[in-house]
């Protein structure tokens, strides 16, 4: 499973490159033709937020698969393996929580606006609220591994605290 999700982040990587690529050209394109010529794209400002939106979140389940979110280990560091592991599973269980809520909450979105169209490119809005439901399922199988390799036996000592320490 980790070969798995390992080929999806490296998928969601490629998406947010091609993501970055056109917002970097829609702005660019649209400030050049605005102080330029004195026209520009109507629709670049609209894609480039919802690209961003996109982005934003395809980047957080990256994160999340290699636990490079910034956290306080101050307790969970204190703890002996068992205080750790049972931390970690209430973690666990309080993000795939959070995980049903976003997907519940975004599937409404999306249903509601499955019909109202965007101002400028008159795209379906239920193209940006889906971010929800891609993050939601996402990142719940991403937690679900970790879970399942944590109830196992196969998550080492170093992986028992799931912040990143930054270094300074």
């Amino acid at each position: 499973m980790d070969a798995v999700l390992n080929r999806y982040c490296r998928l969601l990587e490629g998406v947010i490159a091609f993501c970055l690529a056109a917002m970097v050209v829609l702005v660019f394109g649209n400030v050049v033709l605005r102080y330029g010529f004195n026209s520009g794209i109507s629709v670049s400002e609209e894609l480039s937020r919802w690209l961003f939106v996109w982005l934003t979140f395809m980047g957080a389940i990256i994160g999340l698969r290699e636990h490079a979110h910034l956290g306080t280990d101050m307790l969970v560091g204190r703890l002996g393996p068992i205080g750790k592991k049972v931390c970690l599973v209430m973690a666990y269980a309080l993000m795939l929580l959070m995980c049903w809520m976003l997907f519940s909450g975004s599937l409404e979105q999306t249903k509601i606006n499955w019909d109202v169209t965007a101002p400028s490119s008159g795209a379906s809005m239920a193209w940006f609220y889906s971010v929800g439901l891609v993050f939601g399922v996402s990142a719940a199988a991403v937690l679900l591994v970790d879970l399942f390799k944590l109830l196992t036996g196969r998550a080492g000592d170093a992986d028992l605290v799931i912040v990143r320490e930054e270094q300074v």
